[in-house]
């Protein structure tokens, strides 16, 4: 197997020093990566010139895009395919652009990153090594921060009676094993072979962002194992998590989301309430469940945040859409600013 190319597919948006430190660890790799595949969402900060500077691009794209840009370049041993979309396409859209397209390229294992992930040098050849296990369907490393603690809600098992869940992996079962078989792993540094995807096809993009890779991994399961590699490790850098605020009202402390990036939520009440009703085993739990979550949601909204009715409106669309699958990914954008944005 160690004869088989790989391919990663890194998908960015305004992240571009993240970005350089990804593809500069991917080039790193004390097993040759064969190729990177770069799906650059229209990002806005200077991202190609980026690129360009350090050689990973040859020519630079025109400001605007009314279609997708796409190149290729040799930079030493490695084959760089860079895309540039005229859109921003989420997350989940860049994961289904940036695989199908190497797919269609032909390589046989794709190594699938945000572009805070950086994977140590020994990080694939680790992987690797699990590349001839029976019936395998992923291959996945160890999380970790950079203060080097493992990040444990990146792998784990399914948990569907009710809201789907994830059950992470215990700190004590990393101590313990090699090698653990898991159903979940998140699209940071999850392998994936040719022939699981000639039976699953690609990530879903209309999820835009959040649990697409759990919704992916579900259906990689019906395939064969996900395993997790504890002696592979990468690192998560991120940057996300300083979306937060935290507000105190009567003794008690609540994380809470700004208003002006509300909209990112959305999508996760959205698609986690379409995979429970698609893949869910107690459906009379799971609309309990919502029900309590919301009630819980809107009680948070009126006595913490502000715009209190736009976001209480705002949370019952997405559980609705969730609920018809509706998949218009402009629609949170345009609930909270309408349609000028």
């Amino acid at each position: 197997m160690k004869d088989k190319t790989v391919c990663a597919v890194v998908v960015t948006y305004n992240r571009k020093e993240l970005l350089i430190s990804c593809l500069e660890a991917l080039e790193n790799q004390t097993r040759p990566i064969d190729a990177i595949y770069i799906v650059d969402n229209a990002s806005t900060d200077g991202t190609p010139k980026l690129l360009f500077e350090n050689k990973y691009l040859e020519e630079l794209p025109a400001n605007e895009l009314k279609e997708n840009f796409e190149k290729t370049i040799q930079k030493g041993n490695t084959i760089i395919h860079y895309l540039r979309t005229s859109e921003n396409m989420g997350g989940a859209g860049g994961f289904y652009e940036g695989v199908k397209r190497a797919y269609n390229k032909g390589y046989d294992w794709f190594w699938l990153m945000d572009d805070d992930s950086e994977p140590l040098e020994d990080c694939l050849l680790s992987l690797m090594d699990y590349m001839d296990v029976e019936n395998v369907s992923g291959l996945c490393s160890k999380v970790l921060d950079v203060n080097n603690s493992i990040i444990t809600v990146s792998r784990g098992y399914f948990n569907f009676n009710g809201i789907p869940m994830q059950d992470s992996v215990s700190l004590e079962s990393y101590e313990k094993n090699n090698c653990l078989e898991i159903d979940m792993c998140s699209f940071v540094g999850l392998l994936v072979p040719r022939n699981a995807i000639e039976v699953i096809g690609f990530p879903n993009k209309d999820f835009f962002i959040h649990a697409d890779d759990l919704e992916y991994c579900i259906r990689l399961r019906t395939t064969g194992k996900i395993l997790l590699i504890t002696d592979s490790i990468i690192i998560h850098k991120d940057e996300q998590s300083k979306n937060y605020l935290v507000k105190e009202k009567f003794n008690r402390k609540s994380i809470r989301h700004p208003y002006d990036s509300l909209w990112l939520t959305y999508f996760y009440n959205r698609n986690i309430f379409w995979i429970g009703i698609k893949y869910g085993q107690n459906k009379i739990r799971l609309y309990y469940e919502v029900l309590i979550k919301l009630l819980a949601i809107i009680t948070g909204i009126l006595i913490y945040d502000d715009h209190k009715f736009k976001r209480i409106k705002f949370i019952k669309e997405a559980y609705s859409d969730g609920f018809r699958g509706n998949f218009d990914n402009k629609k949170p954008k345009n609930l909270l600013y309408g349609d000028n944005k």
